[in-house]
């Protein structure tokens, strides 16, 4: 699935249960995080022959990061950073699970070539986890799934008056939340 899915899965899923500003932004980071093993596109665009090779996208995404022991490796990371450490380590697990799930339904190729998730690597290749009913990339159930998602992503944004853009872009962040609360009022207190 495209990041900004896996990245709204992981900010919806820390804002369910109120973390904190850091330890939603550990949840949402490790919902991204098994993408970082595409890293190799950017080499390959660097190197100005992706449309002959794509080595090392081909060679590593869905390889070195999307499996068990990245998701072991990352919630260790976020046992040490987190203020509510088991919760936050727990839905650091999920989440990662999440964009495997995620990945797993939703990230057909146009050729139709399914990207197996060596889930036990690199300890077991043999393990490789595909189903044959996984929706297109661009397909409409990923859309839907996307478009879902912002609209609880805009809907927390308005009611607890701040976005990931806070980390970034204090600005951005203060407009967007003066926006939604200009078109649909202020929330009410609870």
């Amino acid at each position: 699935m495209n990041p900004v899915t896996h990245g709204l899965s992981g900010w919806v899923l820390g804002s369910a249960l109120q973390l904190d500003r850091r330890d939603r932004a550990l949840v949402t980071l490790a919902a991204l995080s098994p993408d970082l093993d595409g890293a190799g596109l950017v080499v390959d665009l660097l190197r100005g022959d992706f449309a002959l090779r794509r080595d090392y996208w081909e060679a590593w995404h869905h390889v070195l990061a999307h499996n068990l022991t990245f998701a072991v490796a990352v919630t260790g990371i976020a046992l040490l950073l987190a203020h509510r450490r088991w919760l936050t380590g727990l839905l650091v697990f999920a989440v990662v699970h999440l964009h495997l799930l995620e990945d797993l339904v939703g990230s057909r190729g146009p050729d139709g070539y399914q990207w197996p998730i060596p889930y036990l690597a690199p300890f077991d290749r043999s393990l490789q986890l595909t189903w044959s009913g996984q929706w297109a990339l661009n397909g409409w159930p990923n859309i839907a799934l996307t478009l879902l998602l912002m609209v609880i992503t805009g809907y927390l944004v308005w009611r607890q008056g701040w976005s990931f853009f806070a980390y970034f872009w204090r600005r951005g962040d203060e407009v967007l939340v003066k926006t939604l609360r200009g078109r649909f009022g202020e929330p009410s207190e609870r």
